[in-house]
Order: structure tokens, then sequence, then C-alpha cells
């Protein structure tokens, strides 16, 4: 994975806002209504770039359905201000090959621990690269993964005549 970069989890109801709305949508979208003061500061966190979980909470889907990207950092809700309600556009990269349930997650030994198990409700969350790559390899990867690697082998090709 790339150095620096930031992993996270955003959980939404597939009754407000379902990966098929994501990607309805041209795969681009401001993620808001985060209320939570932690997950806001999760929120504030995100750069250009991070990758992040497309998570489906609620009583019959709690399950890892895609990943999308973050493509414009933190800024105020409509009608806000910095105080309150902050949001980030997203954009969608890629189904999971194979949706990844929590109950699956769970039985994971290498996913112990993980903060999702112990803060079940907050729907911003941090997600350390060793559970990032699991995740992924529980999902078989997802759709759009080839064109990351491709990005970042670019970059690291690159990086060097930028300096």
């Amino acid at each position: 994975m790339v150095k620096g970069k930031q992993y996270w989890l955003l959980k939404t109801e597939p009754g407000e806002w379902s990966w098929e709305d994501q990607a309805a949508n041209g795969g681009v979208t401001k993620w808001d209504g985060v209320k939570n003061k932690q997950a806001q500061k999760h929120h504030k966190s995100m750069k250009v770039g991070d990758l992040c979980f497309f998570y489906h909470s609620g009583a019959t889907a709690r399950r890892v359905v895609g990943v999308v990207s973050v493509v414009k950092e933190w800024y105020a809700a409509e009608g806000g201000d910095k105080n309150s309600e902050v949001v980030v556009d997203v954009k969608a990269v890629g189904e999971m090959r194979r949706r990844v349930d929590l109950k699956d997650m769970k039985q994971d030994g290498e996913l112990k621990g993980f903060v999702m198990f112990r803060q079940p409700r907050l729907s911003v969350l941090p997600v350390p690269e060793k559970v990032w790559e699991k995740i992924c390899e529980l999902g078989n990867g997802f759709e759009g993964t080839a064109l990351i690697l491709a990005t970042i082998k670019r970059f690291q090709e690159c990086r060097f005549f930028v300096l």
C-alpha cells in the first residue's frame, strides 16, 4: 500500500444511501449526516486519495460492499460552519468482488480488536493497513484494484523527477 495513505470505513444504511445509489450518482457524492463528534474528527482527518470501505449497516445487511476514495477534504455542511456538521466528497472506486459480512470479519482472528467491533455505532472509522489488506483479501479485492495499483506504480516511478 502507499505510505502516508489512510484507510477508513464509512457506514450507511442501504435504505438511506446504498452502493447502487453511489454508482448511479456518477460515483461521486458528498458524505454527510455525520453527527457524532468522534466520527466528525475522523472525517476531518481524511485526505484526498484516502480509500474507504463502503459499508452497509442495518438489520439485514452488515457488510463491506465497495470502496470509495476521498476526492475533496472536509468542509462545513451547507448552512453550517467549521464547528458544525462536516462533509467530505467521495467517489466510487469499485465494488467488492465478494461482499464481506460482519460475521465473517468477526470470525477472522487477524481482525480481532478492530475498532468497529468495539465501537459498533461509530459511522466513520479508521482502518489500520493490515486490517484493510485482510478485508480486501476476504473480499477477493475490488473492481478497480488494478487501476489503483497502476497509479501507485506510476507515482513511484515519477516521484524522483518531481523532487
